[in-house]
């Protein structure tokens, strides 16, 4: 029986040149990155007002940047108001800039079997931040952000990692929108 297995092993019917396509689509790659911008200037740097609420893209796969691993956005909390809550594959690291406020983050369970089965914990956590804090959010956790003041915006710098997306798990839920995007259609 072995043996059968192996003369169907040698069997030639079907061909591909994948290897070599692989390696003409990675030299065009480095190509391309050598024409990306390295610096970006701010005035091109994209504004948005997103379902997560007002963000200026730093670096995106979007952009024409060189940067091929992660995404970082500036977002703007107005006084006494809150991001969207959402929830992402990829972990995620912010930087206060300016304000103050908090975090509510949710642990989330999920099962994989023939697609994710998400459950989320009903109390959250709360995580107070200021100006200079680092904030890290763990991977699949529902969170959403807080202005605490209610006369100065909250201004942090967010950033994640695309290397998820690019194994095939970027799950992104929108659950709530920031109050500022409105009724509008996405």
């Amino acid at each position: 029986m072995l043996f059968e297995e192996s003369k169907k092993a040698y069997t030639r019917k079907a061909e591909s040149n994948y290897y070599e396509e692989k390696l003409r689509e990675s030299e065009k790659r480095i190509e391309k990155n050598t024409q990306k911008r390295k610096i970006i200037k701010p005035e091109t740097m994209p504004w948005e007002n997103s379902r997560q609420g007002t963000m200026k893209h730093l670096f995106n796969e979007k952009m024409d940047v060189q940067i091929e691993s992660v995404d970082a956005y500036m977002q703007l909390i107005p006084p006494g108001s809150r991001s969207g809550k959402h929830r992402h594959m990829s972990e995620e690291y912010i930087f206060v800039l300016e304000g103050k406020g908090y975090d509510l983050h949710w642990d989330v369970d999920f099962e994989l079997g023939d697609k994710y089965t998400w459950k989320v914990d009903v109390t959250p956590s709360r995580w107070e931040w200021e100006q200079g804090d680092s904030i890290y959010i763990p991977p699949s956790t529902v969170h959403q952000h807080f202005n605490a003041d209610p006369e100065k915006p909250v201004r942090f710098i967010s950033a994640t990692s695309r290397m998820v997306s690019y194994i095939g798990f970027d799950d992104l839920e929108q659950i709530e929108n920031a109050p500022e995007y409105g009724e509008r259609d996405p």
